[in-house]
């Protein structure tokens, strides 16, 4: 049986037009470790339409958010809801208010652009989508092809296909890697 625990709170953003396979993988599988994650949207309501149409109920609303109790921020991609966290002020502060505290920071997909675009990504080993490649080279990351990268406090990974092997590097990052093989071995994921 799995036991292991963690006191670390992780908050997962959503934006409209995200890509839910990301969003929803990394919650459950989260959720299965036993790691707290709230769900929260950047909407002015707990609601969010996702790239594919899927509305999904977040916990709370990121202006109701204390950004102090929590130890990881992770970043979805999808389109347009990429550019929609871009767009967030509140969020980029807090992320680059976590990148200055070296807490964590996750983000998988296009998601990856938003941390090189806040100048989080210069020098540091990362991936993203394809799509996104030269862009945060471009923005001083050092590019890298693997499905997950961590790069001391930042994950990143490259897109849908990749989303549990990104979810089971936080598990990783919080709780070892037992935890995380415990997770993969009762998912019956093979990857």
């Amino acid at each position: 049986m799995f036991n292991a625990k963690t006191d670390k709170k992780t908050a997962l953003i959503f934006a409209d037009g995200c890509e839910e396979v990301e969003a929803l993988t990394t919650y459950d599988i989260l959720y299965r470790a036993g790691i707290p994650c709230t769900k929260i949207s950047i909407n002015a309501d707990e609601f969010v339409k996702s790239s594919h149409e899927v509305v999904i109920k977040c916990d709370t609303t990121i202006d109701k958010v204390n950004f102090e109790e929590y130890d990881m921020i992770i970043l979805p991609g999808g389109m347009p809801g990429t550019p929609n966290l871009r767009s967030c002020d509140i969020l980029c502060k807090e992320i680059i208010t976590f990148a200055g505290f070296g807490k964590g920071i996750a983000a998988i997909c296009a998601a990856p652009s938003v941390l090189a675009e806040l100048g989080i990504l210069i020098g540091v080993k990362a991936c993203c989508n394809p799509s996104k490649e030269a862009e945060i080279e471009s923005e001083g990351a050092v590019v890298s092809r693997e499905q997950v990268v961590v790069s001391g406090n930042i994950i990143t990974s490259r897109a849908m296909g990749t989303a549990i092997p990104f979810a089971l590097a936080i598990v990783k990052y919080y709780l070892g890697d037992g935890a995380a093989s415990y997770i993969k071995s009762n998912i019956l994921y093979s990857g």
